[in-house]
């Protein structure tokens, strides 16, 4: 049954990323067609400089090896070892007890008379990946706020906003949330198919079943048997509001609002019985270093020269 919505991320993000390209070659066309534009944009508030020359997205995304190799050798430097502890204590203890977790929100939901079940109208899509989608009930809406589809549409509309209004800073945080997804999406794949934990509505044990490294057909095959742990939703949240916060560190309500807002989407995957608890210490850690890692290349030291960042 739920089985139907579930597509595989891989694929969903690069699809995504590729008429995701095609608007931001448009919205470039439309930016230099005009009048002339100065060589960057500069945004100062508090200590930090931010500068955002004119992006391009098919040299960020050619960062992604790059920001992969950070994501990986993160857990290994000195300064976050007490990250890592605490997302290896709270995943330990959180998968401990993933089965009494979820019985506790399904009982709640059901108590509040939240629906467990997804259903969608499909407005459009590209083969068999739903690009739009508009949610039917309450949990469906939630749920739909961590997949990639939201969070490119997002990025679409910052890149027009930036073509029409000359704005350099939202044309660089729709290319900065492009690299971001590709990063986080390519990295959880791989951390899913290492890992391979069943999804709670298919789970044949309590906890769901772990079968790590299972075949590319057999994945394929069988998705929900082994892509739970991490969560590619809340990697894409969290990556999303990272990429946003420190793009725009004055806006003081995009986190607040954000955190919110993920906090209920992670509620909702849990109703829907499509991930466990413990599925999301290690995403919320992916999302924020990826996002973290492409937002620095904006931010340049007050002794440093801008044309040495450019």
């Amino acid at each position: 049954m739920k089985k139907t919505f579930l597509v595989t991320s891989f694929s969903r993000y690069i699809t995504l990323s590729i008429l995701l390209a095609c608007a931001h070659t448009g919205a470039y066309a439309q930016f230099d067609s005009g009048a002339v534009v100065p060589e960057y944009d500069l945004h100062i508030y508090k200590q930090d400089s931010l500068y955002f020359s004119r992006p391009q997205l098919f040299k960020q995304v050619s960062y992604v090896p790059s920001n992969m190799w950070q994501i990986a050798k993160a857990p290994f430097q000195k300064h976050n070892l007490p990250a890592l502890a605490a997302v290896a204590v709270s995943t330990g203890i959180l998968i401990a007890e993933d089965q009494n977790i979820i019985n506790g929100v399904r009982h709640f939901s059901d108590q509040i008379g939240l629906s467990p079940n997804t259903n969608y109208h499909i407005a459009f899509q590209v083969g068999d990946t739903k690009i739009i989608k508009i949610p039917k009930n309450l949990n469906t809406g939630l749920y739909q706020l961590g997949e990639g589809g939201t969070s490119m549409i997002l990025a679409g509309g910052m890149a027009v906003y930036g073509a029409i209004s000359k704005d350099r800073r939202a044309m660089a945080t729709a290319i900065d949330l492009t690299e971001t997804f590709v990063t986080m999406g390519l990295t959880t794949q791989i951390l899913k198919r290492m890992t391979g934990r069943e999804s709670p509505f298919v789970s044949t044990k309590s906890g769901g079943a772990w079968r790590p490294f299972p075949s590319f057909k057999e994945y394929q095959t069988n998705t929900s048997n082994y892509d739970g742990f991490p969560s590619g939703h809340l990697s894409t949240l969290m990556a999303t509001i990272t990429v946003l916060s420190y793009n725009y560190p004055e806006k003081k309500w995009i986190k607040p609002v954000g955190y919110s807002i993920m906090s209920l989407s992670a509620w909702a995957m849990m109703n829907t019985e499509v991930h466990w608890a413990g599925d999301y210490p290690l995403a919320l850690a992916i999302g924020y270093l990826s996002g973290r890692i492409t937002t620095m290349r904006h931010r340049v030291k007050p002794e440093q020269k801008v044309k040495s960042y450019l």
